[in-house]
């Protein structure tokens, strides 16, 4: 009976023929980089990158492995070449608006030009106008200027002497300015003289000065607006000197960037505060005053910190647009920062310590992110979205200081940038679903798919990538049979005969650690051998777990039986993942049934140690039996289901068919064979579905039989459906082909409960049946509830 359902050794995995390859090994192989297998994606990428429009930015989706970091910086790279080259920014001090500094942009390559000129323009300004004081022209000039104004101030004092005379006095000057001094006999007189006038006298004279200082007022005023021309026309002559050498320092630099209009205005600014503080340019020697004590630093240093330039963005060595990607985007990494120093306790900060960010670097091209990395700070994700949506980047301080003496608001950079967010799944569905800038500012999504077709092309594009794989790496050629190996493996990863996958870091440890063997055994080509040993030696460096609980089963510490006929006692099997490493285990489930109306009882659920899939699954039985044979009886049963010896959460609903065999089993009172386990989910018209981890159930159980001992009939019944899924190992395939180990598969419970029994499933009118005997029962329980009632 059970035969027809029996699998051939041949269905059991599907193999890669080593002839599909044009060269015998990788070295002739042309390599390639090329992304295999996510058509999709690509085109959502490549598009999302072409449009220019506000909100088109890039999440791409998917799981680690599949390529979507390297390829998303390939394809934008490739994007950046035909893209121009952005400009160089600085930052320069703001002569109107000190706290303000500017933002100038420079073609790429120029604003280290720029930043040089300047400096060695200050520089020269600074020794020539010190130079150009000490000239003979400047005191030329200076001293025509005196001598005008002196012959001025002599012909007003001799206006005034004139004056003076008639009241007994004569005007001097002094360096204490223009003073009075008494006459006698038309002579000055001396101290003695003074000391010896009468106290009569000396008021006479004192009324005699008063009157004249009245009469005197204003000839002293225009003494004093010829010293105040003087002195303008001595600031005037040094601001002309000065002019000069700005000019000849300036005004080459203003050609040079003449067509900048941003420069242009800067230079014009500089000339200007240059001429208004020249003095700041004197060499006034040594300066130990106590000013210069008690304040911090050098005040002329300070002072000469407004004509640095902050070279910004240097895009000088760049060809095309750039790609950046920043693996560590907080706030401060993403979008700048300033700088401050501390100073006597307070904080100090200038235009030139005035920091970039990611975005800064990536202005003009693309930045890539992760998104587990940008969401973990909730200010660089605000800060991200603002900056995206406002185009501009505004560089601030979020955190408080303590104490700030200085503060700076610069100016605004102008953004252009496409912005590429890489994560997984679940985390786009939640930021679509909960941030509504997020849907507007991230328009494409590219989503990278696990696996691909196995077909020719991509078995080519596989071996493809494994030649460059070789080559870039320094690992040795593959041969055919080697890359058949791989393909095979690539099948197994992805759990079916007709996928690859696309999770191509798996393959590329594998192709390491196979190189590695290789050179062990010292030889030149990587073979078969070496991929098998690099695949084994990795299960056998993880499954220290596994062969734990294979000598717990073996010692008989875990009850599984292998052999034998049990009634509700049945063999499931469940997949345990660690790490690197998944393999399957199997379970002892068992099913006790009697009179009651409570129904299925789910043990693990009652102890709350069950999931929800697995509580559907368990409802899922309620509903079958009904279906079955409930129609015309009330069901008056209590079922209790257990996983025996589980002591950790259970979850997923691939033991629903088994639990539903062992349900029969005692309903029916019929033995089940212990050596077959089970695996499959069941729906309510008994239809049995496709689980996951098939590969590893089937294994798991085969090496639990392998330790016990095959006594004959041991094997597993699986799903139909899980055919195509099928990539087991030699070892097991060879089971099989010697009649040694059973795989079934079936596509109802009926198919599955008569191998379990040698039992036909029959109708619930068949006598001798399966269904007859558990629709007895049933009734026979009904009977007996209304008895009691």
């Amino acid at each position: 009976m059970k035969e027809k359902y029996e699998l051939s050794y041949n269905m059991l995995r599907k193999e890669c023929d080593p002839n599909i390859f044009e060269y015998d090994t990788t070295e002739n192989i042309p390599g390639s980089r090329e992304l295999i297998g996510q058509k999709r994606a690509m085109e959502a990428l490549k598009f999302g990158l072409s449009v220019k429009r506000k909100g088109y930015n890039i999440y791409v989706s998917g799981i680690t492995g599949t390529g979507r970091n390297s390829y998303s910086y390939l394809v934008a790279k490739e994007f950046s070449q035909n893209k121009k080259t952005p400009k160089d920014w600085c930052y320069v001090f703001n002569f109107k608006r000190s706290n303000s500094p500017k933002a100038i942009s420079l073609s790429p390559g120029m604003g280290k030009v720029f930043k040089k000129d300047v400096e060695k323009a200050i520089n020269n300004i600074k020794i020539d106008i010190s130079k150009v004081f000490l000239s003979k022209d400047y005191e030329d000039n200076k001293n025509i200027i005196y001598s005008q104004q002196q012959e001025k101030a002599e012909d007003v004092i001799k206006e005034l002497n004139e004056l003076a005379k008639g009241y007994g006095f004569v005007f001097k000057q002094t360096e204490k300015g223009i003073l009075s001094i008494p006459l006698v006999e038309d002579r000055i007189m001396t101290d003695k003289e003074v000391q010896d006038l009468s106290e009569e006298e000396v008021e006479k004279l004192r009324e005699s000065s008063n009157e004249l200082s009245k009469k005197a007022f204003d000839y002293i005023k225009r003494i004093r607006e010829i010293e105040k021309d003087l002195q303008n026309r001595i600031t005037k002559l040094k601001e002309e000197k000065v002019l000069e050498v700005l000019v000849l320092h300036l005004n080459p630099l203003e050609e040079k960037f003449r067509e900048n209009k941003e420069v242009e205005e800067y230079f014009s600014n500089i000339k200007e505060d240059i001429v208004k503080n020249f003095e700041m340019f004197l060499d006034d020697g040594e300066d130990n005053g106590i000013e210069n004590i008690l304040l911090p630093g050098n005040k002329k240093e300070d002072f000469f910190k407004r004509y640095e330039v902050n070279l910004f963005i240097d895009n000088k060595d760049l060809e095309g647009a750039p790609v950046i990607r920043e693996m560590n985007p907080n706030y401060y990494n993403l979008l700048g920062k300033i700088e401050y120093v501390n100073e006597l306790g307070g904080l100090k900060t200038d235009h030139t310590k005035i920091r970039p960010g990611s975005m800064h670097e990536a202005n003009g091209g693309y930045l890539i992110v992760q998104a587990k990395d940008i969401l973990q700070s909730k200010a660089a994700w605000e800060g991200l979205k603002r900056a995206i949506s406002t185009e501009e980047i505004v560089i601030e301080n979020i955190t408080g200081l303590n104490v700030i003496s200085e503060t700076l608001r610069p100016e605004p950079i102008p953004l252009d940038i496409k912005v590429i967010i890489i994560g997984d799944y679940l985390t786009y569905h939640l930021l679509y679903q909960y941030d509504e800038e997020f849907k507007k500012l991230f328009k494409i999504r590219a989503d990278f798919d696990i696996e691909m077709e196995r077909n020719e092309e991509n078995i080519k594009k596989i071996a493809s990538f494994v030649a460059y794989q070789c080559k870039s790496e320094g690992l040795k050629p593959f041969d055919r049979t080697a890359l058949a190996a791989i393909i095979d493996l690539s099948s197994r990863i992805s759990e079916s005969q007709n996928k690859l996958t696309a999770r191509f870091n798996e393959l590329v440890e594998i192709l390491y650690e196979a190189d590695a063997w290789a050179t062990k055994r010292n030889k030149d080509i990587v073979t078969r051998e070496d991929v098998d040993r690099a695949i084994s030696n990795k299960i056998y460096r993880n499954n220290i777990y596994e062969e734990k609980i294979l000598e717990l089963i073996k010692d008989g510490t875990l009850l599984v039986d292998t052999e034998g006929y049990k009634v509700g006692e049945i063999n499931g099997l469940a997949v345990v993942s660690i790490g690197q490493y998944a393999f399957g285990k199997p379970s002892k489930i068992t099913v006790n049934t009697f009179l009651g109306k409570e129904g299925i009882v789910n043990i693990e659920r009652e102890v709350e140690q069950s999931g929800n899939i697995y509580d559907k699954g368990v409802l899922i039985l309620s509903g079958y039996l009904g279906e079955k044979f409930a129609k015309d009886t009330q069901l008056s049963i209590t079922a209790s289901i257990a996983f025996e010896q589980s002591y950790d959460g259970v979850d997923g609903d691939s033991a629903s068919s088994t639990e539903l065999y062992g349900l029969l089993s005692s309903l029916g009172d019929i033995p089940i064979n212990q050596g077959i386990a089970v695996t499959g989910s069941v729906n309510q018209k008994g239809v049995i579905q496709p689980i996951g981890g098939v590969n590893e159930k089937i294994e798991g159980y085969y090496r639990v039989c392998n330790i016990k001992g095959f006594k004959g009939g041991e094997g597993v019944i699986i799903p139909h459906k899980n055919l195509e899924d099928l990539m087991l190992n030699d070892e097991v395939v060879n089971a099989v082909k010697n009649g040694k180990f059973k795989i079934y598969a079936v596509k109802n419970i009926d198919e599955g409960i008569e191998i379990l029994t040698g039992l036909k499933a029959g109708t619930v009118d068949e006598e001798g049946t399966i269904h007859y005997m558990v629709k007895r029962k049933l009734e026979e329980y009904s009977e007996l509830s209304k008895d009691s009632e």
